[in-house]
This record gives C-alpha cells, structure tokens and sequence, in this order.
C-alpha cells in the first residue's frame, strides 16, 4: 500500500465517520452503527501509524513499503 491509497482510505473512512455521526441529531446510534463507528475509529488510527511508519522509514533511508498495519490493540494501546 502506497502512500496515496493510504490516503484514500483516510478520506473513505473519514466521509463514513462523518455520516454516521451527522445522520442521527438528537438522537442515539444503534449498537451496529456504534461498533461500526468503533471499527472506522481503529482503521483510522492504524492508517495513520501505517503513514508515520512509512515516513519514518523513509526518514532513515529504509523501504518505506516494508511498513506494516499494526493490530488494534498496539495502535489503541499508544496512549495507555
């Protein structure tokens, strides 16, 4: 995965957030539209710690492409 198609993803995520997040004013999420919400929040994350991985490698002269996507529970666990 590419930086730009990291990007993407980003962005794809970021509009399915936003959706459901504006589609129920005033009232609550159903538990599906919460755990979904919950599974964006993780890909999210692990997009962005898959770019400063890849930024890093650059950074030190190393493949950027041999980043990898870390699991949920390192990406959520980086503020713990």
């Amino acid at each position: 995965m590419n930086d730009g198609s990291i990007f993407e993803q980003i962005e794809r995520l970021s509009g399915e957030e936003l959706s459901l997040e504006e589609a129920h004013p005033g009232r609550a999420m159903s538990e599906a539209e919460r755990t979904r919400l919950r599974e964006i929040e993780v890909q999210l994350d692990q997009c962005y710690d898959l770019l400063r991985q890849r930024r890093a490698r650059r950074a030190a002269g190393l493949d950027p492409d041999e980043a990898t996507v870390r699991s949920e529970t390192t990406v959520e666990g980086y503020l713990q």
